[in-house]
């Protein structure tokens, strides 16, 4: 695979946008997804050419199908064929228990944070397959130590919604390992991040910190490191695999 093209969904902040500017610090043309917040997507594309990089911004609801035909589209006219998707898009409601959800949040929560991995991962892996005259790429999913924990009494939702990526993570790998996919998922754990903002706790990480073994909580760009690790060369005999990075939690 001689250009290398990545797309990063929900790449206007937080570990998205610490993912774009890395792959495209490697080498890769970055296609920076983004559903709503153009000002912030076009600030990491500003970053990205500042430092030589290459990148092209694309909007999109990734929990909408059209959309997602359209994101993939796009990239393959602009930028040719797509190498690594790294499915990140999600997103978190306030703080609640269970019993105080109601079936929108609830289907919301599902939509956005799991249609859209099934979606994304469906059109790339149709680019990628080298049974479909594809080149082969590397799918890396973005899961929760949330799915692990279960987020009792604050996202119960949103961990459950990550519980089902660890599952498409499994599954997908098994069904395309002999199609030249890769398909690996990091699961972060506590990381300063604006989405604890979204639930209603913007120093959510600092409360919970001295949980955490190692006393701190993680940054974004360890995220995309993991990232960018599990979609390079370097990772070529990983499938199905996970890498949680929660500082021992």
């Amino acid at each position: 695979m001689n250009k290398k093209v990545a797309i990063i969904t929900g790449a206007s902040r937080g570990i998205g946008a610490a993912t774009a500017k890395l792959f495209a610090k490697n080498g890769f043309t970055v296609c920076i997804n983004y559903k709503s917040n153009f000002k912030a997507a076009n600030l990491v594309a500003g970053e990205i050419k500042s430092d030589g990089g290459n990148c092209i911004i694309v909007q999109a609801d990734v929990s909408n199908e059209n959309d997602v035909i359209r994101l993939f589209e796009t990239v393959d006219k602009k930028l040719g064929a797509i190498t690594v998707l790294v499915n990140n898009a999600g997103i978190l409601k306030k703080q609640s228990r269970l019993q105080d959800m109601t079936a929108h949040r609830i289907n919301e929560i599902l939509t956005t944070n799991v249609t859209s991995y099934f979606l994304c991962a469906r059109e790339a892996v149709k680019k990628m397959s080298t049974k479909q005259q594809g080149l082969g790429g590397v799918i890396v999913n973005v899961s929760s130590g949330a799915a692990k924990s279960g987020s009792p009494n604050e996202y119960i939702d949103y961990a459950a919604s990550k519980g089902a990526i660890d599952t498409l993570t499994l599954g997908l790998s098994r069904e395309v390992a002999d199609e030249g996919i890769r398909v690996n998922c990091v699961r972060p754990g506590l990381i300063y991040t604006d989405m604890h903002a979204d639930g209603g706790e913007s120093e959510r990480v600092e409360r919970l910190k001295n949980i955490i073994p190692m006393q701190r909580g993680g940054k974004a760009s360890e995220v995309a490191e993991a990232i960018f690790w599990l979609a390079s060369d370097k990772a070529s005999f990983s499938t199905g695999n996970f890498l949680d990075l929660a500082g021992g939690l």
